[in-house]
């Protein structure tokens, strides 16, 4: 699905030489690759505050405890992502609030967010699911209104460009109140071993944030909030160092092979091929296709056997989860989400693809749904 190996080749010298220097110095936390990394990214995101952490879910969970969300106030994302979305939620004993999506993008569907607003309602977590980013626009016109918080989840579309209808360009994860990712090794800006971070133009929260991240510390041994021990490591953040110039190479890349993919499944009505926002720029974390009149699963399986790569993305929605199962849920409530988790197969997506590859894995799907 992600050919890390090739991508790693091609900066083989600047990544060996820096995490080399990194051991040699033997300054492994909080050393100066982070804070170098932290000022770059804040300079490519155009955003006044990055705070690195240990992971993209540690991230969610810090930004909420830096918002002061308390037991029981009520938290709206989607139904269709990832569960850390959501498992962060639940882990501060806030009460998740789950929504469809839009059947088009698979982002955050408008209307149901505003059917679910009670006055419980504290905050609002879009998910920019697959590489591009949800209606932010109209998610920050109902946060107004009710007067909540919106923290995005960008761990799939940092690079991504939201653009609002006053002609005004921002980058994903700088829109909300706070942003946040990850840096896991498949991300588009991918370490080598887990990694995260948490944007923000707000300065109070960012200080609040900052000494959450590292046991609630501002002055060594002298705990003013309650924190938790997350923290990005001196040489992932120094691979990260060398990746962040490459980012939108990196997204052009994954276009260029969206691209490629969107002409070959042309040639039939069986496919959806991705839908882009007109409000957003796609950085194809993932190249997710729509089926109809076909049996998914077995074209997964075909592929396999075939040694072709693939994944659903997902195959339970997170409503129907042991974990996250709620009486108060109503299955139609989540037609699309239940249409998605049925019909959806991603193929492989990075930024070594070759034609002759894409070729092979379009032949062999558009020959299985003839």
């Amino acid at each position: 699905m992600v050919d890390l190996q090739s991508q790693y080749q091609k900066i083989k010298p600047e990544i060996d030489k820096t995490v080399t220097e990194v051991i040699s110095s033997a300054a492994f936390i909080n050393g100066p690759e982070v804070k170098k990394f932290q000022s770059e990214l804040e300079t490519y995101l155009d955003v006044k505050n990055v705070i690195p952490c240990a992971n993209g879910t540690d991230a969610l969970q810090i930004a909420m405890m830096g918002l002061g969300l308390k037991p029981g106030d009520e938290v709206i994302t989607v139904d269709f992502t990832f569960a850390a979305t959501v498992e962060v939620i639940a882990l501060l004993q806030l009460t998740p609030v789950l929504i469809d999506v839009d059947k088009d993008t698979f982002n955050m569907d408008i209307e149901a967010l505003k059917k679910a607003i009670t006055p419980k309602t504290k905050a609002i977590v879009p998910v920019h699911l697959f590489g591009q980013c949800a209606n932010m626009e109209e998610i920050l016109k109902v946060a107004q209104e009710h007067d909540l918080f919106v923290i995005e989840d960008t761990a799939q579309a940092i690079g991504a460009n939201y653009t609002f209808s006053n002609g005004s360009v921002k980058k994903a994860g700088t829109i909300g109140n706070v942003g946040t990712t990850s840096f896991f090794p498949s991300k588009n800006l991918g370490c080598y071993g887990d990694g995260g971070a948490i944007f923000t133009n707000d300065d109070d929260l960012a200080y609040k944030i900052r000494g959450i991240v590292n046991h609630g510390m501002y002055k060594r041994y002298y705990h003013d909030v309650v924190g938790v021990n997350s923290r990005l490591d001196n040489i992932q953040a120094a691979v990260l160092r060398v990746k962040l110039p490459h980012l939108d190479d990196y997204c052009d890349a994954r276009r260029k092979a969206a691209e490629y993919y969107n002409q070959g499944f042309s040639v039939t009505d069986k496919i959806s091929t991705p839908k882009t926002s007109n409000f957003t720029s796609h950085v194809f974390h993932q190249y997710t296709l729509r089926l109809k009149d076909t049996d998914r699963n077995a074209l997964h399986q075909h592929l396999l056997d075939k040694g072709i790569p693939n994944a659903i993305y997902y195959p339970v929605p997170l409503h129907s989860q042991k974990a996250y199962a709620d009486e108060r849920y109503n299955e139609d409530d989540f037609k699309v989400t239940n249409e998605l988790i049925e019909t959806v197969i991603s193929l492989p997506m990075h930024t070594e693809l070759e034609k002759e590859q894409q070729d092979l894995i379009i032949n062999t799907i558009l020959e299985f749904i003839k």
